[in-house]
């Protein structure tokens, strides 16, 4: 399987479920594999049959910064379920990161990891 990837995107925006997160912007990490026929694009040199990963993380970064969510679990499905039906992606792996959340460790996180099907 090819894959398209994106790490360490970072998205600045309101995330978290005490009222002191409510009201300041904090950093999220995402990193992305993405499902996807590099073949065709690799073959014709064409950009019209390549994923663009710059549009992929201009539009995660309007979603999740659209509104506050509490939760990265939120994050990781929101983003999952963007990828697949707007980039008609056949499966995607998904992983949230939100440093600093707990003071002993660098970042805590969730990933998950979606099919076509599944969502």
């Amino acid at each position: 399987m090819d894959k398209v990837l994106i790490r360490a995107l970072r998205i600045d925006t309101v995330i978290g479920v005490y009222d002191w997160e409510k009201a300041i912007q904090q950093s999220l990490f995402l990193d992305l594999d993405m499902a996807w026929d590099i073949k065709p694009a690799a073959g014709t040199d064409d950009y019209s049959h390549a994923l663009c990963y710059e549009t992929v993380s201009n539009r995660l970064t309007a979603l999740i910064t659209e509104k506050p969510i509490e939760l990265i679990e939120t994050v990781a499905e929101m983003t999952a379920r963007c990828v697949l039906d707007e980039f008609r992606v056949s499966w995607v792996r998904v992983r949230v990161m939100k440093p600093g959340a707990v003071k002993t460790a660098e970042a805590v996180g969730v990933e998950i990891e979606r099919s076509a099907g599944d969502c």
